[in-house]
């Protein structure tokens, strides 16, 4: 019978291990590579939607303050509402438009 060394595990597991590094090189390179372009194409189009959201930023920002406008003017508008159905106003209305004046009232011309 023939004898052979035994070699010590250690080693054994050493090249078994390279030996399948090197069956498998070609695929873990192609993985690291696809990994490489996804961790590419990520940073691209994060950049991309970090400048589109800059942007709603933006007009969101201006759509409050057209909402801040449009309320201011609303206030106003109630008002205003508020004013036309007063005595006030229909007494405004006749003293400028029809000329009246009340019974007390003094009414000073210029000269002519």
């Amino acid at each position: 019978m023939s004898q052979r060394k035994k070699a010590p595990a250690g080693r054994k597991h050493s090249r078994k291990g390279t030996s399948i590094f090197r069956q498998h090189k070609r695929s873990i390179v192609i993985i690291y590579t696809v990994l490489g372009m996804l961790a590419a194409m990520l940073a691209v189009n994060s950049v991309s939607l970090y400048a589109r959201n800059q942007i709603y930023k933006q007009q969101e920002a201006e759509l409050k303050a057209q909402i801040e406008e449009q309320n201011t003017r609303l206030d106003k508008l109630k008002e205003y509402e508020e004013y036309v159905k007063s005595d006030d106003y229909i007494r405004d209305v006749a003293e400028e438009k029809l000329g009246l004046v009340d019974p007390n009232e003094i009414l000073f011309r210029p000269e002519e």
